[in-house]
């Protein structure tokens, strides 16, 4: 099939080259000149204008975005209305929020575009492992694009499939990285603890590895702190401060809108909006608030 690529970021480009070796005819889009040229020594081809790469493709043309979530897609978007026809098909495989990717299928209706909303995981992995697509839209438009899905996937009969309509499939991907920070948290408290247990002296890269095999907590995410700790065994150099993506919290409102208790998920965020401040002004009160009532030293501020 031969279809656009907007976003040659390292995820994307890393997908635009699956694609290639698949045997897909590729056209990739990016602001930058160095990112285009990888898609082109590769056997594709580039662009640093949408207009051309849009011209480049015989209709119906299949245009995938990986952008930024928000302002980027939106942007995007309204950049390539212009220069797309009846029957074409624009996919996000961006981390979108579900209801933005509702709207903006139902807008690129009335113009006749299919809008595909694609959840991808996998990240800088995927190129080797292959991705796992959580897929909402039209049904008949998805099953037309099951060949691009098949050679991105890990396999053709795994790893990928479809969600159900327009929406589903970022509202499963928001779901899936929900998941993933309440795992990141639970391995990241049990090996802290691990790590002040210093009468054992332990060798926590050894344990993550050990752990890998066999154990009923052995995951994908297991293997990525077993890597960690062997590269950088103390972590030194890298600061506690945890960002979000925004798919986290995006879980946790879908929470409170079904009043669905997700206490770990929830907590998860928590921790992480706690490890961004540094002197947290909750704390000082609850070291002030002791003082007052029961006279309890405080630490003066360094």
């Amino acid at each position: 099939m031969n279809l656009g690529m907007v976003g040659l970021g390292r995820m994307g480009g890393n997908m635009a080259e699956r694609l290639l070796q698949g045997g897909h005819k590729v056209v990739g889009y990016a602001h930058h000149a160095d990112s285009v040229q990888r898609v082109v020594t590769l056997g594709g081809a580039g662009t640093t204008s949408l207009t051309d790469l849009v011209r480049q493709m015989a209709p119906p043309r299949i245009i995938w975005l990986m952008v930024p979530s928000g302002g980027p897609v939106d942007e995007t978007i309204t950049a390539l209305m212009p220069q797309v026809a009846a029957g074409d098909v624009i996919i996000d495989g961006g981390n979108s929020y579900y209801k933005d990717s509702m709207a903006r299928g139902a807008r690129l209706a009335e113009r006749g575009v299919h809008f595909i909303d694609v959840g991808t995981s996998g990240g800088i992995w995927g190129l080797r492992e292959g991705y796992c697509l959580m897929i909402g839209g039209d049904r008949a438009v998805v099953q037309r694009l099951t060949p691009i899905f098949q050679t991105l996937a890990p396999a053709p009969d795994r790893g990928w499939g479809y969600m159900g309509p327009l929406g589903a499939g970022h509202f499963v991907k928001m779901i899936h990285n929900g998941i993933e920070y309440g795992m990141m948290q639970a391995y990241a408290e049990g090996f802290a603890l691990m790590q002040r247990k210093t009468a054992f002296d332990m060798n926590l890269a050894q344990i993550a590895e050990i752990w890998r095999h066999g154990s009923v907590v052995r995951s994908w995410l297991l293997d990525l702190t077993a890597l960690a700790l062997a590269q950088n065994p103390t972590l030194e150099g890298i600061a506690p401060y945890v960002q979000d993506s925004g798919e986290g919290r995006w879980t946790v409102v879908e929470s409170l809108d079904l009043e669905v208790a997700i206490p770990v998920i929830t907590q998860s965020l928590q921790e992480r909006f706690k490890s961004r401040d540094a002197n947290p002004f909750g704390d000082r009160l609850l070291a002030a608030l002791r003082q007052q009532f029961g006279g309890h030293a405080v630490r003066s501020a360094q």
